[in-house]
């Protein structure tokens, strides 16, 4: 196509867009189009305004519109003319009818949505993901981004697995009384921690896992407080109680499968039934008592023990010594014996060779304490 020929057909076009008083698209009810005016070839210079040498032979065809953007702007008239015809109320519509490219579009991007989102799964480092296919277990997720098949050929569930849940047995609003190895009647409370040790085996292994736990946490303590006597499981034995409730539990769900780890056992609550509390406070008091009293007896026997053990200490000395020297030692005992004897009475006997008479001493003197000079 020459320059020439591109020149006409744009002139045609703009004419045609701004004869039309509704707009470029034409008339509403009109899809033909006008005749395009066959362009004219140039006249003047042999060689074409542009020195373009004629062509002998060639015959001129009346120009339709096929240039890119006029062709564009023809196929887009005819789908909106179309499109407004198969719309409500006929004329040129407001309807929309996209083209099957587009569905098409539309579903790969919805298929693409849907792989991703149901066949990558985030797995926190607190989590495990249970993989099922078609309903029967497959693999485990470890914590990361794990890849399956989509859903619903195979199915992720997520298991918290640090977390340690609590159950809480016995309150302080209603008596959970248990027999004692002493024939008496405990109330106890107390709370078991767990959590999950195997996700596959507490999801396929027990229908009901917390109910499980609970019915065996009581059979253990049950147990437990059938061994002991009242005032051991009120305070003295209660540690080992709590140890001895975990162990039993932990061998009971692991015969069971459960996928569960006992934390421990805490009882919060070990009193006698609420109809003879009172009582039984009073009896601990006396008790409480007597025992004093028993503590005090026995700490002044062990300072008599010892003021005991200290004079046999001495006088085991002071034997050693009248064995080296009797005579000395016996005359030594003597006098501090008499010195120990004569030192709160009021007279004085000397006892000396061939004199044996008694002196009374003066009022003055009797008042002096030994040893002392007037």
């Amino acid at each position: 196509m020459t320059t020439s020929s591109r020149m006409s057909a744009f002139r045609s076009f703009t004419n045609r867009l701004f004869a039309d008083a509704k707009g470029p698209w034409g008339s509403g009810g009109d899809d033909e189009e006008p005749p395009v005016t066959p362009a004219e070839p140039p006249k003047g210079n042999a060689d074409g305004p542009w020195g373009e040498p004629p062509r002998t032979g060639r015959v001129d065809r009346p120009f339709r519109g096929g240039g890119g953007i006029d062709d564009f702007l023809r196929r887009s008239r005819e789908r909106f003319n179309r499109s407004g015809r198969n719309g409500e109320g006929g004329g040129r519509g407001t309807g929309f009818r996209p083209d099957g490219s587009m569905v098409v579009w539309a579903l790969a991007a919805a298929l693409a949505l849907w792989l991703v989102s149901t066949s990558f799964h985030s797995i926190a480092p607190a989590e495990r993901g249970v993989v099922t296919r078609f309903g029967r277990y497959v693999a485990t997720l470890t914590p990361g981004v794990g890849i399956t098949l989509p859903s619903p050929i195979d199915r992720v569930r997520k298991i918290d697995v640090d977390n340690v849940r609590e159950i809480n047995l016995g309150s302080e609003e209603s008596e959970t009384l248990m027999l004692t190895g002493d024939g008496n009647i405990i109330d106890i409370a107390y709370q078991v921690r767990w959590n999950i040790r195997d996700p596959e085996q507490y999801l396929f292994e027990l229908a009901q896992p917390e109910e499980t736990i609970r019915q065996v946490a009581e059979s253990a303590m049950r147990a437990a407080i059938a061994n002991v006597t009242l005032r051991e499981g009120m305070g003295a034995k209660r540690g080992d109680i709590e140890n001895r409730v975990q162990e039993e539990m932990q061998r009971i769900l692991d015969g069971y499968k459960s996928g569960v780890l006992v934390q421990g056992v805490a009882i919060k609550q070990a009193d006698p039934p609420a109809a003879v509390l009172d009582a039984f406070k009073e009896v601990s008091a006396a008790q409480q008592q007597a025992q004093s009293y028993i503590n005090q007896a026995n700490s002044y026997a062990l300072q008599l023990g010892a003021k005991a053990q200290g004079e046999a200490v001495a006088f085991e000395k002071v034997y050693g010594q009248y064995k080296l020297a009797p005579d000395v030692t016996r005359k030594r005992l003597y006098y501090e014996t008499m010195e120990r004897i004569l030192q709160g009475v009021d007279k004085t006997i000397i006892d000396a060779p061939g004199v044996n008479n008694y002196q009374a001493l003066p009022p003055v003197l009797r008042s002096t304490p030994p040893g002392a000079t007037k």
